[in-house]
């Protein structure tokens, strides 16, 4: 009304991984594998090993628990 609609603004700009979350198939399928990588790695975390490796994995875990919250939210957006 008076020109004063909120219009949708396209992205500039849209990552590979953006793109890809739009397929269903695809989003479930990187879902269970980020999944699967988490358990692989709280496994590792739980056999203990040097300092360095044990910082390097936690880097890892929090990067893939990162990504498991964007991609539960992209799904629940849905």
């Amino acid at each position: 009304m008076f020109g004063l609609k909120k219009e949708e603004s396209k992205p500039i700009y849209e990552y590979d991984l953006e793109k890809e979350l739009k397929d269903d198939k695809k989003q479930k399928i990187l879902l269970d594998k980020a999944e699967k990588n988490v358990l692989e790695i709280k496994t590792l975390l739980r056999q203990g090993s040097d300092q360095q490796e044990f910082e390097k994995l936690g880097i890892l875990l929090h990067g893939y628990s990162a990504l498991l919250k964007t991609l539960s939210n992209v799904i629940s957006k849905k």
